[in-house]
């Protein structure tokens, strides 16, 4: 009723019929919408995160509001290679400064999108010189001030300024994405590098071993115990595990090239620790899954482009309501349209015009639909992205348990062929063993080895991915 009371007197003092109130009256109350704000959809988050030893439960929501991922990553990555290397990946990696580029120029936008509800002012000074059979020439100048102001009646300006604030947020939030993402594949890849540093050592010594077996093959041959062939085996066998070592080399060559790219430096060897001497958190707390709405910045960037797709609609319902223009026009002049006159003098004007579309093609209809079509795709997104991040944390947490738990066992494994190993080689000085006996347990030693370094390396590698996945690395 305010709203009724309010058009009658200002129809009145214009000397409008009432007839036009009761009009626009429902006019009015339907775009009332356009200003409202955006309020988050309903989103179940309870259970996404699944327990990462029971197959059917779910971790309880917890009362713990500090996760593993409000860690800032020094305090998670504490080797001190490792820190420096991070940090000249933050400096320096391209898609992290052209991420921030990307910012500056959604703020410049945004800049535009709040000054469009000022009026727009020009200066166009004009002069012009004319004469009759190239007689006396007359002067007519004009120094003309212009402005023009379009009144926001329906929230049109005010639903576009909202979408651009959305996107900011949004871009905001993928520059911390890739902020995560380096911090998280520069970790990667040096433990990678640890990984293989380890493997190389291992199979460097058991190169020696196979050495140290073919000799002493070569020398059982010689007192008649053993033929040729035998020989012939112990030095393949040899030969096999030094082949490994090219391998491992040319793999730590090409992640050595892959981090210096990461990190925005030319291929270069990376100074690096050792793969014993690495400390990373063994006890995690993820919180509650509602938490994964505000940790994880691409959750809340699927959020934004939801907001903004929001105000898109708005807008677009915007466009069918009429748009009210105020233009007004200042110059000093000395040619008012009735001659000229000397010295000039100030003429001044004002125009208002409403427009009202009705038909336009049907392009105003099409537009709302593409924008009601969008917010429902980034619904879609955003209800995708808080599932994907439930996952990704339970994939983390079931990894690090598999991983803990097979490393532990391959660790007795290791000893007991270790074992196994110097008592075959002892047996076979004692002619009470075969050669193959002793090529099969130096390569059961060697395979255990092997998988026991990589178990540890997908065990700190699990860590990473769960300190990612609940959103660290931002801080």
């Amino acid at each position: 009723m305010k709203i009724a009371q309010y058009l009658k007197v200002v129809t009145s003092s214009l000397h409008i019929g009432r007839g036009w109130v009761w009009v626009m009256f429902p006019l009015f109350l339907s775009s009332c919408g356009l200003y409202n704000q955006y309020e988050r959809p309903e989103v179940n988050t309870t259970g996404i995160i699944r327990d990462p030893v029971s197959l059917v439960d779910t971790l309880k929501a917890s009362a713990d509001t500090t996760t593993f991922a409000n860690l800032p990553w020094r305090e998670v990555f504490t080797d001190p290679q490792l820190q420096k290397l991070i940090q000249q990946g933050l400096d320096k990696n391209p898609d992290l400064l052209n991420a921030a580029l990307n910012v500056h120029m959604v703020e410049s936008q945004l800049k535009m999108a709040k000054l469009a509800f000022l009026p727009q002012v020009t200066f166009s000074p004009q002069g012009t010189l004319s004469s009759w059979d190239f007689g006396k020439a007359s002067q007519i100048y004009s120094l003309p001030l212009n402005a023009s102001w379009t009144a926001d009646l329906f929230g049109n300006i005010l639903n576009q300024k909202r979408s651009t604030q959305m996107a900011l947020l949004a871009t905001k939030d993928y520059q911390t994405v890739v902020k995560t993402k380096i911090v998280s594949g520069v970790a990667n890849m040096y433990y990678t590098l640890l990984m293989l540093d380890r493997q190389l050592e291992i199979v460097n010594d058991m190169a020696g071993l196979t050495k140290d077996t073919w000799d002493m093959m070569k020398l059982q041959m010689q007192l008649g115990r053993y033929r040729s062939t035998s020989v012939q085996s112990a030095e393949a066998g040899h030969y096999s595990v030094l082949a490994q070592t090219e391998d491992i080399k040319r793999q730590i060559r090409e992640v050595e090239n892959s981090l210096s790219l990461l990190i925005g430096q030319p291929a270069q060897t990376i100074q690096r620790g050792k793969l014993a001497d690495q400390k990373l958190p063994e006890k995690f707390s993820t919180g509650v899954g509602i938490q994964l709405l505000k940790n994880r910045a691409d959750v809340h960037a699927a959020e934004m482009q939801l907001a903004g797709s929001f105000y898109d609609v708005n807008a677009a319902r915007a466009k069918f309501y009429p748009s009210l223009t105020i233009s007004a026009t200042g110059s000093y002049t000395n040619s008012g349209g009735m001659g000229i006159v000397n010295p000039g003098k100030i003429l001044a004007s004002a125009v208002a015009s409403l427009v009202q579309p009705i038909f336009m093609n049907g392009r105003l209809t099409a537009a709302l639909r593409v924008a009601e079509d969008t917010y429902e795709q980034n619904y879609n997104k955003w209800q995708n992205a808080v599932l994907s991040a439930g996952s990704e944390v339970s994939n983390a947490l079931v990894a690090y348990n598999a991983y803990d738990a097979k490393s532990k066992l391959e660790a007795h494994q290791v000893e007991v062929l270790k074992k196994n190993v110097e008592d075959t080689r002892a047996l076979v000085s004692s002619s009470t063993s075969t050669y193959l006996e002793v090529i099969s347990a130096q390569n059961s030693l060697l395979n255990a080895e092997i998988s026991k370094v990589t178990d540890d390396f997908n065990k700190m590698q699990a860590v990473v991915s769960l300190y990612q996945a609940l959103g660290g690395g931002s801080k």
